[in-house]
């Protein structure tokens, strides 16, 4: 009796499992069939659960060295902090981001990212004594918004006028560092020169690299030379038409291009009328100094001389950048490329105001009181 009783045990047990495994099969089968959103009715509940947003404050806002990024948010941040976030790599050291795979059976292919575009920085002096310098600075601040990123403006100023323009930075939109001296000149040239220094100086420390350009507050450019001077590899440089508004009269000067190649160099000037009164070229493709608004190059050449063949024993060029610039990029015109291709464009004006200007209701006023 005992073996038949567990005979009928394990038939029974034989049966619940065939049962279930029938179930389970049916199951299946007709699950296949169902359509796709169907079968996540258990994954709804998670799928719609709101993303957790993490806010971390900034750091304290210091007095130089701030930075704005694109679409006006502030981030404040020291000066060595700075340095790490601009996106500066080296022009063949880029790592891509990693491809993005694609949902699906299979996945997307993946896709090559573009090319990242070179980091443009733009060196702007100041002046402690140009009525003008506010409304010169917001109009080129205007102007840098248009332009596509990379792009980093740097703005030096005496540190005791420093207040109110870092205010108007703030607001630009551009991604910007403000540097500060508290040296006392009486040359502005002197001035001007030293401001360089201390701009050029700042991009040899943290080692930003990019193409460097001398943009005035009073410059006024054609937006695709900014896309032009981006293709620069070692030097660049163009004619700049120079506006003066007191005398009534137009300077050009720059080089003459043959498919980007420097051959000479000219100077003209033009009055209202746009008739020639003064024409000057310099054969000897020496000019004894180039226009600071006429030329850009890489930064690179300010700490990596072996990358553009020259000896590592350099001069001390950390009192005098500006003048080592000049004197590199006058000894080699090979390297030289003309911006625009045959350099017959006009694409940088520069606006010579005078430092005094009597207003039209500046008498009346005075009379008045």
């Amino acid at each position: 009796m005992g073996s038949l009783d567990r005979s009928k045990k394990r038939i029974q047990l034989w049966k619940k499992a065939l049962l279930h495994f029938a179930l389970c099969f049916v199951t299946g089968f007709f699950t296949g069939f169902a359509p796709p959103s169907a079968a996540n009715i258990f994954s709804v509940g998670a799928a719609e659960r709101p993303p957790v947003v993490v806010v971390v404050p900034a750091a304290p806002l210091k007095a130089s060295g701030q930075v704005v990024e694109p679409a006006g948010s502030t981030a404040n941040r020291s000066l060595s902090e700075i340095s790490r976030s601009v996106p500066v790599p080296a022009d063949n050291d880029v790592d891509p981001p990693p491809p993005h795979e694609g949902s699906g059976a299979r996945g997307a292919t993946a896709v090559a990212p573009p090319p990242r575009e070179r980091l443009l920085i733009l060196v702007t002096t100041t002046r402690r004594d140009d009525r003008f310098q506010g409304a010169f600075l917001r109009r080129l601040a205007h102007t840098l918004r248009l332009v596509p990123p990379p792009l980093l403006w740097i703005v030096v100023q005496a540190s005791e006028d420093a207040g109110a323009t870092a205010a108007m930075l703030r607001n630009t939109g551009v991604m910007y560092r403000h540097l500060t001296f508290k040296e006392n000149f009486t040359d502005p040239e002197a001035e001007a020169d030293h401001q360089r220094n201390v701009a050029l100086s700042h991009v040899e420390y943290h080692r930003l690299t990019g193409i460097i350009h001398f943009a005035a507050a009073s410059n006024v450019y054609d937006l695709q030379f900014f896309e032009e001077i981006r293709h620069i590899e070692v030097f660049g440089a163009w004619p700049v038409a120079m506006v003066s508004t007191n005398r009534k009269r137009v300077v050009v000067d720059g080089p003459v291009c043959n498919s980007s190649k420097v051959q000479e160099w000219i100077l003209k000037e033009l009055n209202n009328d746009n008739k020639l009164l003064l024409s000057s070229t310099d054969r000897s493709h020496k000019p004894p100094k180039i226009n600071i608004s006429g030329f850009a190059f890489n930064s690179s050449i300010l700490w990596d001389p072996e990358r553009w063949g020259r000896p590592t024993s350099l001069p001390d060029t950390s009192q005098d950048s500006i003048k080592f610039v000049h004197e590199v990029i006058l000894e080699d015109e090979t390297k030289l490329k003309g911006i625009p291709a045959d350099c017959s464009r006009i694409m940088v004006w520069h606006l010579n105001m005078p430092s005094i200007l009597t207003l039209p209701f500046h008498s009346q006023n005075q009379g008045r009181r």
